[in-house]
C-alpha cells in the first residue's frame, strides 16, 4: 500500500493518479471537505487525516509500505502555516511513519531549503529534511526547483489576462531550471523501492536552464506578439501579492540555479518536459478552451439578435468586433484572437 499525503493537491494528484493507472494500491491522506472523488473513482482509499492531528496519521500509516507526501501549507491559511504544517506537521507524519514500519518515505521537498534563509516555508523544509535524516526511515528527498505549471502562468499569464506588463523582480536575467510538475511525479513514481533513491537528495530542475527574458521571448514566438515587460527597481513598491510569492521570486534574481539533469533523468528513466513544450501545450490548452467559449458566446449572441430588432448582423463582421465594448467576455475574446492567431499561424 502507497500513502499519498497531499493527493488532493496539484503535485500530489498527479502522483495519485499515476500511480492508480498503473494499478497500484493507493491510500490518500484527505481532509474533511476537499474534493477527491476523481481518485476514489480511480479506486483510492481515502482516509481522513491531517497532518496537525498526530492521531489521525497512525491509522493512515498502518498497513503502509511506502509514504509519499507533497503536502503542503503554500496555497492554504489561518491555522495552516510553514511552521504548523511544513514543520511540525511533517514530523508528525515521520513519527507515524516511524512507527508503522513504514519502508521508504519520499518527501517533496524544494531546492533552496535552508534553515538560514529569511524563508519560513524553507526554513520548515529544511527542518524537515533534517528530522528525516535522523529518523530510522529509508528516505528519499525530492528537491524540485520552481515549476514552470505555476510560476509561468502565474507571472507572464496573469500578465495577458489582466492585459498589463510582465512584472520582473530585477533584469530577469538569471537562468533557472524550470521542472514541470508532470516530470516531479515522474521521479517520485520511480524512486518508490529504487535503490538509486534509496536514503537519496535527489535535485530536480528541467532539462535546460532558462531566463525569464528567454521566456517571455518564447511566449512572444509562440503567441506571435510582442508581450511588454516592467522591470521593478530597487526600492520600487511591490504588487500586492503574498510575501511568499514576492519573496520567492526576489529571491529568483540573486543568482543562476543550473541543476545538470542529464544523469538522473537517465537513471530514473524520465523524459523532461522543456519550457518550449509547456508552452506549446499551455497555448493549445487555453485556445481549446477559448474556442468553446468563443462558441457559447457566439450561440449566446445570435439568441439575442433574433430577439432583437435593433440588433444588427452583417457578413465580415467579426465577432472581436461584436463584442468589443461587451466588458470582461470581449477582454477575453480579445485575448482569445491574439493566442488563436499565433497557433494557427505556427
Amino acid at each position: 500500500m502507497i500513502l499519498v499525503a497531499g493527493a488532493t493537491g496539484y503535485l500530489g494528484g498527479l502522483i495519485a493518479g499515476q500511480l492508480l493507472q498503473r494499478d497500484r494500491p493507493v491510500r490518500i491522506l484527505v481532509r474533511p471537505g476537499s474534493d477527491y472523488t476523481q481518485l476514489t473513482a480511480a479506486n483510492a482509499e481515502p482516509i481522513h487525516g491531517d497532518l496537525k492531528d498526530r492521531d489521525s496519521l497512525r491509522s493512515a500509516c498502518t498497513g503502509v509500505e511506502t509514504v509519499v507526501t507533497t503536502a503542503n501549507s503554500a496555497q492554504r491559511g489561518g491555522a495552516d502555516n510553514p511552521e504548523s504544517v511544513d514543520w511540525k506537521g511533517n514530523q508528525n507524519l515521520i513519527d507515524a511513519a516511524c512507527a508503522a514500519d513504514v519502508r521508504h518515505y519520499i518527501f517533496v521537498s524544494a531546492y533552496g531549503a535552508d534553515s538560514s534563509v529569511p524563508v519560513p516555508f524553507l526554513q520548515a523544509k529544511a527542518h524537515t529534511e533534517e528530522y528525516l535524516r535522523a529518523s530510522k526511515l529509508t528516505y528519499t528527498i525530492l528537491a524540485p526547483h520552481i515549476f514552470m505549471d505555476v510560476w509561468i502562468p502565474m507571472v507572464i499569464g496573469s500578465a495577458l489576462r489582466e492585459e498589463r506588463p510582465v512584472l520582473l523582480f530585477g533584469a530577469g536575467e538569471r537562468k533557472h531550471s524550470f521542472i514541470a510538475a508532470a516530470d516531479v511525479a515522474a521521479f517520485a513514481l520511480a524512486a518508490i523501492q529504487n535503490k538509486a533513491a534509496l536514503d537519496q537528495k535527489l535535485p530536480l530542475g528541467g532539462p535546460r536552464p532558462v531566463s525569464w527574458r528567454e521566456i517571455i521571448a518564447l511566449a512572444e514566438q509562440a503567441a506571435r506578439r510582442s508581450i511588454p515587460v516592467h522591470t521593478l527597481s530597487p526600492g520600487e513598491p511591490p504588487p500586492p501579492l503574498p510575501d511568499l510569492i514576492v519573496g520567492l521570486l526576489t529571491g529568483l534574481e540573486m543568482g543562476d540555479v543550473i541543476i545538470p539533469m542529464e544523469q538522473t533523468a537517465r537513471t530514473f528513466g524520465v523524459e523532461e518536459t522543456t519550457v518550449e513544450q509547456f508552452l506549446r501545450a499551455l497555448l493549445q490548452t487555453v485556445a481549446t478552451w477559448l474556442r468553446c467559449l468563443s462558441a457559447r458566446v457566439w450561440r449566446g449572441s445570435t439568441e439575442r439578435v433574433r430577439h432583437s430588432q435593433a440588433a444588427e448582423t452583417r457578413p465580415g463582421i467579426s465577432l472581436d468586433r461584436r463584442l468589443g465594448g461587451a466588458g470582461e467576455i470581449g477582454s477575453t475574446w480579445r485575448l482569445a484572437t491574439v493566442i488563436l492567431s499565433g497557433l494557427e499561424a505556427n
